[in-house]
């Protein structure tokens, strides 16, 4: 079972480094973070063990049923699914560093409310919808660098980049033009020069879209099946975030 979930992780370097040559990329700007849903804990730990650290859940009820057997080793906690409101104070107790989901003011007035509640802070990411698809989360592109001047003012979140889901499309073009825009809105805002906003990562790509996404310009990639094997629960159930 490890040797499988190592292997894995080596395919994915590999492609991770050579789409990096080709692009003239370093890889040590990319940051490959495992999506753990529907994970068991044990298989999570073969991954942190080798020194592969940076994880994330999609549910709220997932990371507190792992959170404990995950917590003796050593490891950084994002995440990336939809967040409802009444999930942030179970969220806020289980060592998340980062919600790269953010993508409605409510939710961060909500949160901001109670990271000032428990005097603490959170990195956030902006989820934007480039796909332009219903069946995603995620702020309007048009309505994006409102979105981030808004949540700038809460000075309990620090915006560190922007977050997508490019389309799942065999036709490359249509899912570069979902990682173009991300591009080209982070540039935007890094030009308005906002305090307390760093366009510093745009998480992007999985495993089936990962070389153009590093070609666009990608610092997270988020890989779950391609390296934990596929899940016992159907992908529909994680409607927003399939990878």
């Amino acid at each position: 079972m490890s040797k499988d979930i190592l292997a894995n992780i080596a395919v994915i370097n590999n492609r991770i480094n050579n789409t990096c040559t080709r692009y003239g990329r370093n890889p040590d700007d990319i940051k490959l973070l495992l999506a753990t849903k529907t994970v068991p804990a044990a298989r999570i730990k073969i991954a942190l063990a080798a020194g592969y650290t940076l994880i994330a859940e999609n549910k709220v009820q997932e990371l507190k049923e792992k959170h404990e057997m995950l917590r003796e080793i050593p490891h950084t906690n994002h995440f990336i699914g939809h967040l409802q409101t009444n999930k942030i104070k179970d969220l806020l107790k289980h060592d998340v560093s980062c919600i790269q989901s953010l993508d409605r003011l409510d939710l961060a007035e909500k949160l901001h409310q109670r990271l000032q509640f428990e005097n603490k802070t959170m990195d956030v990411l902006i989820q934007v919808n480039t796909s332009f698809e219903e069946s995603k989360f995620g702020v309007s592109p048009d309505k994006a660098i409102d979105l981030v001047k808004q949540v700038a003012r809460l000075d309990t979140l620090t915006i560190k980049g922007l977050m997508t889901i490019g389309m799942l499309s065999a036709e490359g073009e249509k899912v570069r033009k979902c990682f173009r825009l991300l591009r080209d809105i982070r540039q935007q805002v890094a030009r308005l020069q906002i305090e307390g906003v760093y366009m510093q990562e745009l998480s992007m790509g999985m495993s089936g879209d990962l070389e153009i996404a590093i070609a666009e310009g990608a610092t997270i990639i988020r890989v779950g099946t391609a390296i934990f094997g596929e899940r016992p629960t159907p992908d529909s159930y994680y409607w927003n975030e399939c990878n």
